[in-house]
């Protein structure tokens, strides 16, 4: 049963102030108590509640609402396991923008309108800001698993933005976000053939960019499906590149190597067209290293260096370059596509499939991407589904050819 204590202040200048101490059973039998009620009858009252609120287990420990988000935070980032990537991703969104803000603010004390106008006022990419309110959103989330709050005043909450944010979002330039193929067929061919099929796998296969580091030449199969047979590309693991961190966030030595692919829709087998699967069985037939694209010394690329060395200067251009040791003197190069990556040549693979018309039951399911909707439940992709896709990737293909004149990518050496 709560009850109230009497509590005159003896602090000076407070001529003797009363208050009252409310005083109630906690769920393992101590006594909790909460100071600076202005009478005995609120006091109580309170505890009461507290008790009450115990009874029909929706009671939250007020000491834990007052605790700190940046120490909540830290605890939730080491007591989950998220994968590498994902889990270094929160760890810098953290350390760059929300703890400097957020860090010695009570729990309890996070507002959506508070959390809105700081993320709305970032000096950073718009995305960036919403990446922020999510992750502050998945760790109230968390506290109010752990009973440290009622309620998250985050969940489900959409950000709204001023009308010039918006209009900057709207203008955003999207057209050098995929390839003509003309584009990547030039690219493939100045960038020579082992980081050229990579560029051209990418375009039209759709890997992304770690599930293209861990393809093999035993990823190279074929699929048999009611009378229809075609060359596939098996994608089961990838490479993930991150700076693993410990418990309280620290730094650890970076990670380079293979895991498991994310999701259950990455896990598939991709169709390839008839000219793809020349290129690439032609480069895996007496293959010696262990992956199908790395580098000259077979090991995986980093994807900043690949950007850096190989796909920047091979898009944008470069300056001629002098012979150094292992090298003889290389032209200089015009640019063909700046600003190109190799995200934008997975957008160029999705881009394609619009175009030919791929039928959503298999776009989807050849980008590794999961469909929503009860669609996804009741539509499955057919053999004259997969034939329409790689026959139209096959005219791609070609077109881009004819237009350059080309016979083949690569001269035989």
């Amino acid at each position: 049963m709560a009850y109230a204590e009497k509590r005159v202040s003896t602090a000076k200048g407070s001529k003797g102030k009363v208050t009252w101490r409310s005083r109630y059973l906690k769920p393992d039998g101590t006594w909790g108590s909460e100071p600076g009620f202005p009478t005995k009858k609120t006091a109580e009252a309170w505890g009461d509640a507290q008790e009450a609120a115990m009874r029909e287990g929706r009671w939250i420990d007020p000491g834990l609402s007052r605790g700190p988000f940046g120490e909540w935070a830290r605890k939730y980032m080491a007591d989950r396991e998220p994968r590498g990537r994902t889990r270094g991703t929160m760890w810098e969104k953290l350390e760059a923008h929300i703890l400097p803000r957020w860090e010695h603010t009570p729990l309890q004390g996070i507002t959506w309108y508070d959390a809105e106008a700081w993320a709305n006022g970032l000096g950073c990419a718009d995305s960036t800001a919403t990446k922020c309110l999510t992750i502050m959103s998945q760790i109230l989330t968390g506290a109010v698993d752990a009973k440290r709050l009622l309620v998250n005043p985050l969940a489900n909450r959409r950000r709204s933005r001023s009308a010039s944010a918006k209009e900057a979002v709207q203008a955003k330039d999207t057209s050098g976000m995929w390839a003509p193929p003309e584009v990547v067929l030039q690219l493939g061919r100045r960038v020579g053939p082992l980081d050229g099929l990579h560029i051209i796998t990418t375009a039209f296969a759709g890997v992304r960019w770690g599930e293209s580091l861990a393809l093999r030449p035993a990823s190279l199969g074929e699929r048999r499906e009611r009378g229809f047979t075609c060359p596939t590309l098996a994608v089961a693991e990838e490479v993930a590149e991150y700076a693993p961190r410990g418990p309280d966030g620290w730094r650890l030595p970076l990670f380079l190597g293979i895991e498991p692919v994310k999701t259950a829709e990455s896990r598939r087998s991709i169709d390839l067209p008839p000219f793809l699967a020349e290129l690439l069985a032609e480069h895996a037939d007496g293959w010696r290293r262990e992956f199908l694209f790395c580098t000259r010394r077979g090991g995986h690329w980093r994807r900043g260096n690949f950007g850096r060395q190989v796909m920047r200067p091979a898009a944008s251009g470069r300056g001629a370059l002098p012979a150094t040791k292992g090298h003889a003197p290389r032209p200089k190069w015009g640019p063909i596509m700046p600003g190109l990556t190799m995200r934008g040549l997975r957008h160029t693979h999705d881009t394609y499939q619009d175009e030919i018309g791929v039928k959503p039951a298999l776009a989807f399911e050849q980008a590794g991407h999961k469909r929503p909707g009860i669609k996804a439940v009741y539509q499955h992709p057919t053999p004259e589904m997969r034939r329409a896709r790689l026959e139209g990737l096959q005219e791609v293909y070609e077109r881009g050819m004819k237009t350059l004149g080309w016979l083949r990518i690569w001269d035989e050496s």
